[in-house]
């Protein structure tokens, strides 16, 4: 009996590891031999397209930017899901792990465009909507590298009077973590602001709009807010032990981030919302203020020793933040989950002032728009990470001139470092004109923000997807501001030309040559020149 109790407890244990299994799904897509793999990791958008030795899983992970649960190759094959998957692309084929079995592959068309085009009706169809116009019709101001962790009233408004001064055209300026009291304290700080609507009023007049810097962490120093946030259970509550569930869960949850140790909100719980709305409702009526640089809501700040009132995955906690956003037509976010087709500006992470991330941008920016996020800006010119621009002895002028002509005809475009500060008249001017050309081609820009508005199509594009199939999917250091206008910036040091793959067709450059497609041309790219080629038929 004993041994046929073991027997039957061996079958049982059988029967259920076979049920547990079934609901862990194993697909399988496989590759032609040059068919290539772009997947929505817009941190790793350097390394695509993929053929081979990449994997990836998507619960809990965002790396610092968007994610997007969506694959595209080449020859039209897709991966969607409405939940987060794992994947392995391996030579000839690409592996899908469908944990919460919600997975849908298919094919539609045969380019990368044609299965785009299917996807993005299928899948993350628009609103009609774009970010607040200003973001896009000129520069950006960020006040984080000229300050960093000492933002306040008279330098601010100093930068504000700087880039008047030095004819730079007036748009959002963006002031940054540390003028608030405390996290979660979401009052201009007495000691550095000590007249904030007068601030507010100066900036408007001068013609700016401005945002705040805010984030879903609550400080446990700030007892009052703490505490009020804590009787509501509007945070995210500690799970103690196995047993612990949200409603016997007391305490909350506190998480490291990369400025300390901070409770969370909850956005599954409507008291979260309506109290992290009556703070920025605040800030607009009495001080005027005109949006939010909504920071954070990284998958990894809801971990799952963590409870909230909805169970839901790390990676829609953060879906919840962004969605809190949309009611700010003035916005940006860079942590982000199946938001494509909505009206918020994305950004890339941070990146270092080293020319190793510039060669990042390009082929970052055209994922973010591969994927649907259209509305997106590529950081800050010549890098948002402060701690590389701490010995002003290593400022890059060169860097700083070439990050600029990479973001002037991206979607968006956005300054930090003051280039008045840190650049020689040369390369000052270079910036300049760099302006100078985004301002010639803002018609056409606002023309594609408009037309993507309503069909999420990318306003640039990598060049496969405009010319599939013609050896283009490799090409990362150029791309297609729409259908006819290439773009092909310096992305290395030291260099005054560059190698240019031209599709066929002919081509008007921007110094006035005329160049027949289908070659690879050699120009002259002197620290002044954006080389940009209209087709011409």
């Amino acid at each position: 009996m004993k041994n046929l109790a073991i027997v039957l407890l061996g079958c049982l244990m059988f029967s259920l590891l076979l049920i547990s299994c079934s609901h862990r799904k194993v697909d399988v897509i496989k590759l032609a031999d040059n068919e290539k793999v772009w997947v929505g990791v817009i941190s790793d958008g350097h390394l695509m397209p993929f053929k081979e030795s990449y994997q990836f899983d998507m619960y809990g992970n965002n790396r610092s930017n968007q994610v997007q649960p969506l694959i595209l190759t080449s020859n039209g094959q897709y991966v969607w899901s409405e939940e987060p998957y794992r994947f392995e692309v391996m030579s000839n084929k690409v592996k899908i792990y469908d944990d919460f079995n919600s997975v849908t592959i298919g094919k539609a068309g045969n380019s990368l465009a044609e299965v785009q085009q299917y996807v993005r009706e299928q899948f993350f169809p628009t609103t009609g909507k774009i970010p607040d116009e200003l973001l896009f019709t000129k520069p950006q101001y960020n006040t984080w590298i000229e300050l960093t962790y000492n933002q306040n009233q008279e330098d601010i408004i100093e930068y504000a009077r700087s880039i008047i001064a030095n004819d730079f055209p007036v748009g959002v300026i963006m002031i940054d973590d540390t003028w608030q009291e405390d996290y979660g304290l979401w009052n201009f700080h007495p000691g550095r602001f000590p007249n904030p609507r007068q601030m507010m009023d100066e900036l408007h007049k001068m013609g700016f709009k401005v945002m705040l810097w805010i984030c879903p962490f609550v400080s446990a120093d700030q007892y009052l807010v703490y505490n009020e946030l804590r009787e509501k259970k509007a945070l995210l509550l500690e799970k103690q032990s196995d047993m612990d569930t949200w409603d016997s869960a007391f305490e909350p949850a506190i998480v490291r981030w990369w400025n300390g140790a901070s409770a969370v909100l909850d956005f599954t719980n409507p008291e979260a919302i309506r109290w992290f709305d009556e703070q920025l409702e605040r800030l607009v009526v009495d001080y005027n203020v005109d949006g939010f640089k909504f920071d954070a809501g990284d998958f990894i700040f809801y971990p799952s020793n963590t409870l909230s009132q909805r169970h839901i995955t790390p990676n829609e906690h953060s879906r919840l933040f962004n969605e809190f956003g949309l009611k700010y037509p003035l916005n940006e976010f860079r942590a982000s989950w199946k938001m494509a087709g909505e009206p918020l500006a994305q950004r890339l992470w941070d990146k270092a002032h080293d020319w190793n991330d510039v060669k990042k941008l390009i082929p970052q920016m055209v994922l973010t728009n591969l994927m649907g996020y259209t509305f997106s800006c590529p950081d800050m010119i010549g890098g948002g990470s402060f701690t590389t621009f701490l010995n002003e002895a290593d400022i890059d002028q060169e860097l700083i001139v070439r990050s600029a002509q990479i973001h002037a005809l991206m979607p968006m475009m956005q300054f930090s470092v003051a280039p008045w500060r840190i650049l020689n008249k040369e390369n000052f001017n270079a910036v300049k004109k760099a302006i100078e050309t985004r301002e010639k081609y803002m018609p056409l820009i606002m023309q594609l923000v408009l037309e993507s508005s309503k069909t999420n199509e990318p306003i640039i594009k990598h060049m496969e997807y405009v010319f599939p199939h013609q050896g283009f999917s490799g090409v990362n250091d150029q791309f297609m501001l729409g259908d006819s206008i290439l773009i092909a910036p310096v992305v290395d040091s030291g260099v005054a030309g560059r190698e240019i793959h031209l599709p066929g067709g002919r081509w008007l450059a921007d110094d006035g040559n005329i160049y027949d497609g289908n070659q690879k041309v050699f120009v002259d790219v002197p620290i002044d020149r954006l080389p940009v080629f209209e087709l011409m038929n």
